[in-house]
């Protein structure tokens, strides 16, 4: 599968890369193509060194428009109509939407927009494309710890059964990640409302890589 990643020069985003290109084709984005080409080559190095197979290619933000099948949003909310306004070609294709909406006070909360959650958010600015919620609730360090197994369970929604059906593949696929159906995109709320929920509770109960299992 050919994943682009827009945002993939930041922490979530090599750590998706990491894992990904081990068994996909990953482009890794950004609006400067030099910061893809040094990501890409941190991440290419990492790989190397423990013998993992990757197949990873940096690129910009448009370019992992261009050559993905699916489409990863992995950058801050708050920079989410800027992002798609930078880029052209989203029509038709499967977005996964791994952002979580929160504001930081004595502890965090979740702050959604009006129009429900990130996710939802996202598909109304792109209605011609099939937007999945997933990988919401990995904590954020564990994706680059590549001698641990990522053995979380992953919630998946959306109101476009093929476009979900490719996520849960791509998330199985993944180390021992475990993809769970969580109905239409209007789930996404509750979904994305976990992840300041585990941060709290890994901050005041002093635990590390807080995460989500449904068994």
């Amino acid at each position: 599968m050919n994943v682009g990643i827009i945002g993939g020069t930041g922490g979530i985003g090599q750590g998706m890369a990491l894992r990904l290109s081990q068994n996909h084709t990953v482009y890794i984005g950004s609006r400067l193509e030099e910061k893809a080409q040094a990501a890409c080559e941190m991440c290419s190095y990492a790989l190397k060194v423990l013998g993992l197979p990757f197949d990873l290619v940096p690129t910009t933000n448009q370019g992992a428009v261009d050559l993905a099948e699916v489409v990863v949003f992995s950058i801050p909310t708050e920079n989410l109509e800027k992002t798609i306004e930078s880029v052209k070609g989203l029509e038709g294709k499967v977005i996964i939407s791994l952002m979580n909406p929160m504001v930081k006070t004595d502890f965090f909360k979740y702050n959604p927009p009006a129009e429900g959650s990130a996710a939802q958010q996202l598909q109304k600015l792109l209605p011609q494309s099939k937007v999945v919620a997933a990988f919401n609730n990995i904590p954020a360090g564990k994706w680059q710890k590549l001698s641990e197994p990522l053995d979380y369970t992953v919630c998946v929604c959306s109101d476009h059964a093929d476009a979900k059906a490719v996520v849960i593949e791509l998330v199985n696929s993944i180390s021992k990640l475990k993809a769970l159906d969580a109905g239409p995109l209007a789930v996404s709320p509750y979904i994305e409302a976990i992840t300041p929920l585990v941060i709290n509770i890994a901050r005041f109960s002093k635990m590390r890589d807080v995460g989500v299992y449904f068994r």
